[in-house]
């Protein structure tokens, strides 16, 4: 072999070395902007991600409102009164038992449709044409009636719903206002999205 051979030979394993590293850096530039994006953006995470709320200052009769997945989500700490109230609306109500379960998860499925009977977790979207109720704790206001023990009023259309979310007989709503899944992450602090059992 002559020494031009040898030289054609290292300089033809360099350049085979070189294209090569050379070709892998540029499969790796185009696979990883390809397989990034297949993840979901920091947008639609953020979307669906649970929210966490603090109760903590929350008074009794008072509401506060948080967002979730674009959705308002009512926390309304009840009086005392207002859960003993809730059982003699039954006869008015479509839905008293909650038995469309796709309203509320399974651990919500009672009398105050919630894991604590003072806490009440809620969407905030009608059931008829998606609006958004007005939180009237007031009783028997001239505009409501006599009847009125406090609840949800929808001004869409009138819809109306007790402060357990169940909706009244003879209104456009077809369903109790739905329960979010939910867990209590202390004595204080709500977390939206997430069922009990995945803690």
């Amino acid at each position: 072999m002559s020494t031009v051979d040898a030289v054609d030979l290292g300089r033809r394993r360099f350049l085979t070395a070189t294209a090569t590293v050379v070709g892998g850096v540029g499969v790796a530039f185009v696979a990883v902007p390809f397989l990034k994006s297949w993840s979901p953006s920091e947008r639609a995470r953020a979307a669906g991600a649970p929210v966490e709320a603090d109760i903590s200052k929350l008074e009794e009769g008072a509401q506060i409102t948080v967002e979730w997945r674009g959705k308002p989500v009512w926390l309304l700490k009840r009086t005392k009164q207002m859960l003993e109230d809730l059982p003699t609306l039954n006869s008015q109500l479509v839905d008293p038992n909650s038995e469309t379960a796709s309203q509320q998860p399974k651990y919500a499925q009672n009398p105050y449709r919630s894991i604590k009977p003072e806490t009440l977790v809620l969407v905030g979207i009608c059931t008829h044409l998606g609006c958004s109720p007005i939180f009237r704790p007031d009783i028997a206001p001239p505009d409501l009636g006599p009847a009125w023990k406090g609840g949800y009023y929808c001004p869409c259309h009138g819809s109306r719903f007790d402060l357990a979310g169940r909706v009244y007989k003879d209104v456009p709503a077809p369903t109790n206002l739905e329960v979010p899944s939910y867990r209590y992450l202390s004595d204080s602090r709500v977390l939206i999205g997430v069922d009990p059992e995945t803690a």
